[in-house]
């Protein structure tokens, strides 16, 4: 039987499904024992139209349980292997497997397939059901709308003529607003800071809006229908699915050494997923791969069928990451860390002190919310971690060694946290070398030397399956380790990948879960947006940056005193008597003195800016992070430390040293104006050199190795000559020195003919450009270096 849906009448008592193809809806009573469900006519109970090619030939088998009815995925034999139907059947992003099927309920939705703009929706209806029909498809009607607005948002004004809740943290108060064309259409206009998209494309404020345009909203997705708005799905269920993902390496002599081999998983959402393994297993590796910023040889990730690679400036503020190291600075109290995220991440318009509040109540940190990071113990630290990634509320969640370091009885409260995050609705995968309270876990995936998958499911079979009912997770370890060298080591560990590929287990938890991607992947731009203006971002970071440095008093008031103090030196090492005469024939040696000290400070001062917290700069990059205002954060705060320590400097240089005669400019305004430019170029210098390194240690032992040509190649010490005078232009202690040189006038001083010290204007502004020249190209190149660490 095959009706209308508008032919029902309230005489209708026996249970129907309901089959809606892009508002083509077809409606079929349930009557008999088992019925079957797909395109193929000769197989078929259900008649389906042959153009509804997303359903699979043979999708489904529905069969009567009770009142009600169980429906599960077709599974056919081929070549003696179980397959699966390729769209499978989701609820809430959960695939409905062959071996359990759904036991459905009145009012419930399923769909086929991922894709929002193709799958079909099935609806299961019984008027005899004692439960109320759940809730369906919200849908904002638009017809008739006159001239609108109607709002889209967190919290969209409630006496507005139409409006949609779409209740998340990511999305603004007032995000998106839909007009009348005036000629039968709507325009979509974007009122947020993170972003609208349309078919996977940022909209830039305005677009007019086609037919089946698919409308995404923080982790919501809405379809427009032309007529109406339907809240389609929702991210906040997220499934992943990995298909063959394999990497390979060149070791240190040279030889292939595999990483990954050949991976296929599927977590499905709400479940708490360990990947667990030995040493060199690619545990670490697997989870950058899972997350996609690990560059991969093959293989795809797909969430809710969309390719991750392809779409993640949608997923960006819809996944959470916390690495191994602590991407938190130290010096902030746990609040202060929070407030900064909060309003760096999120919409301006959030309230930060109820979302701060909310966060730290649900990681159970509120006893220490004014203490500071240094003083917490690991434990703790990583909870912080985890609260900077909640509040954004994440439906996935990657971790890499959460608990490495901990105490057992810190270990198993992270567990038990993690458990908590999971039940409220989130995917959670994480890398852990802990087996004491892995059974916690819904699944584990077992890894083994070369990144071959051993065994994939719930912990409680894992011992079965490794044949040791009476053994402890620690015994998988040893079993996988077993041989004398690494190629019989790599053998055993085959045999259990090839055992498990013909296992029950594989099939249940991979074969028959693993669904495709979307047939018609969409590419969107993700390039980095900053979510608040760029002004406002490099406002946020340069408060969080000078807050660092006050914290460190020390070092920073050691900053500003370093320069005259060395200067003090210097003027008791020319004698007793204060102020130093400059006339002298050590004019030029103590002006290059005056160069050396302003070099040595800029570079000490960012040396280790950008390498010592690489960490958190690489998980605000994934999300929002500019790169403009994080750049221009260091520049603004250092630059206002170099003017301090510049005023300091020339009040020591003047006080402790006589003022030579002077005929450009006045010999103090000339000092301030060499001294800062010295100093910001040798800060840009050492910016460059924090971001080319890999660690903040490596920065401090570079540091001596560049000092050093400064001082030989500044045409003070040597007579430069040749190869040696062109090599000198590129070293700022020349042109510092050549413009101390001339606002001196050292050759009337010195009775000599340099042309570097000759005291003209022209000669005095070529020495200044050529420093602001320096300054410029060591900016470019660190933004540049900075830029290649992306991996979107």
């Amino acid at each position: 039987m095959n009706t209308d849906i508008n032919e029902l009448t309230e005489l209708d008592t026996n249970p129907y499904i309901e089959l809606n193809n892009q508002g083509h809806i077809e409606k079929f009573d349930l009557t008999r024992e088992k019925y079957y469900l797909g395109r193929d006519p000769n197989w078929s109970t259900i008649p389906i139209p042959k153009s509804w090619t997303v359903m699979s030939r043979r999708q489904a088998i529905i069969a009567k349980e009770g009142n009600e009815y169980r429906i599960k995925e077709y599974r056919s034999q081929d070549r003696g292997t179980e397959q699966s139907g390729g769209n499978g059947i989701f609820l809430d992003q959960t695939r409905i497997t062959p071996s359990e099927g759904y036991l459905l309920r009145n009012g419930i939705q399923l769909h086929i397939g991922l894709d929002p703009r193709y799958q079909i929706i099935l609806t299961y209806r019984n008027p005899q059901s004692t439960t109320a029909p759940l809730p369906r498809k919200r849908r904002l009607e638009l017809t008739g709308m006159g001239e609108g607005p109607i709002e889209l948002g967190r919290a969209p004004n409630p006496r507005n003529y139409a409006s949609m809740q779409l209740d998340a943290p990511t999305v603004s108060r007032l995000h998106a607003t839909i007009y009348s064309d005036r000629k039968g259409g709507h325009i979509l206009q974007d009122h947020s800071s993170n972003g609208t998209f349309v078919n996977g494309k940022r909209i830039e404020k305005r677009q007019l809006l086609n037919r089946d345009d698919t409308i995404q909203i923080g982790p919501y997705h809405l379809i427009y229908t032309s007529t109406a708005l339907e809240l389609s799905t929702t991210n906040k269920n997220i499934r992943l699915d990995a298909h063959n993902l394999s990497l390979t390496v060149l070791d240190k002599a040279g030889n292939k050494k595999t990483i990954l081999d050949d991976i296929s998983l599927v977590i499905e959402p709400g479940q708490l997923v360990a990947l667990v393994g030995g040493s060199g297993s690619g545990k670490s590796t697997l989870i950058k791969s899972l997350l996609q910023i690990n560059n991969l040889d093959s293989g795809e990730v797909y969430l809710n069928g969309d390719d991750l690679q392809q779409n993640w400036a949608i997923y960006r503020s819809q996944v959470g990451y916390v690495p191994q190291e602590d991407m938190i600075h130290n010096n902030l109290t746990v609040e202060e860390v929070l407030n900064y995220a909060c309003k760096l991440r999120l919409p301006p318009d959030t309230n930060v002190k109820e979302q701060v509040g909310k966060i730290l109540e649900q990681v159970k940190l509120s006893p220490v919310r004014h203490t500071l990071i240094s003083q917490l113990s690991p434990g703790q630290r990583k909870c912080v971690s985890i609260g900077v990634e909640l509040l954004c509320d994440p439906k996935l969640f990657f971790l890499d060694e959460p608990t490495s370091g901990l105490d057992p009885g810190l270990d198993k409260e992270m567990m038990q946290l993690l458990r908590e995050l999971a039940a409220q609705n989130r995917t959670i995968i994480l890398v852990t070398d802990a087996t004491a309270n892995i059974e916690v876990c819904d699944r584990i995936a077992v890894l083994g030397l070369g990144g071959q998958l051993c065994y994939f499911g719930p912990p409680q079979k894992a011992l079965n399956f490794f044949g040791m009912p009476e053994g402890d997770f620690a015994d998988i370890y040893i079993e996988l380790n077993q041989g004398n060298t690494e190629k019989a080591i790599l053998a055993n560990v085959g045999n259990w990948h090839h055992k498990f590929l013909q296992s029950p287990q594989y099939n249940s938890y991979v074969r028959h879960t693993l669904s495709p991607g979307k047939q018609e992947q969409q590419s969107t731009d993700t390039s980095i947006r900053t979510g608040i203006s760029p002004y406002k971002q490099l406002w946020l970071l340069s408060g969080r940056y000078w807050q660092l440095i006050k914290r460190d008093r020390s070092s920073f008031i050691l900053a500003l005193l370093s320069g005259p103090l060395t200067l003090l030196i210097t003027a008791f090492s020319f004698g007793t008597e204060l102020p130093v005469s400059i006339y002298s024939s050590n004019t030029l040696q103590l002006l290059f003195i005056f160069s050396c000290i302003a070099i040595w400070i800029g570079l000490s001062n960012s040396i280790q800016e950008i390498s010592q917290e690489s960490a958190i700069y690489f998980r605000e990059r994934l999300l929002n992070l500019g790169l403009l205002p994080y750049i221009g954060s260091k520049l603004l705060i250092r630059g206002g430390i170099a003017l301090l320590q510049t005023i300091l400097i020339a009040i020591a240089i003047l006080i402790l040293f006589k003022s030579p005669d002077f005929t450009l400019i006045s010999w103090s305004i000339g000092l301030v104006i060499t001294t800062f430019l010295t100093l910001i170029a040798s800060t840009s210098l050492s910016l460059m050199i924090s971001a080319c390194v890999k660690d903040s240690n490596q920065g401090t032992n570079i540091l001596p190795l560049v000092m050093i040509p400064q001082i030989i190649l500044s045409g003070v010490l040597f007579k430069l000559d040749g190869l040696s005078k062109i090599v000198s232009w590129f070293m700022l202690s020349r042109w510092s020195v050549g413009a101390y040189g001339i606002l001196a006038q050292v050759n009337e001083i010195t009775d000599s003919t340099n042309k570097v010290y000759e005291a003209n204007w022209d000669n005095l502004l070529l020495n200044w450009g050529i420093l602001l020249v320096h300054i410029l190209v060591y900016l470019i190149i660190t933004v540049i270096v900075q830029k290649q660490k992306d991996v979107f």
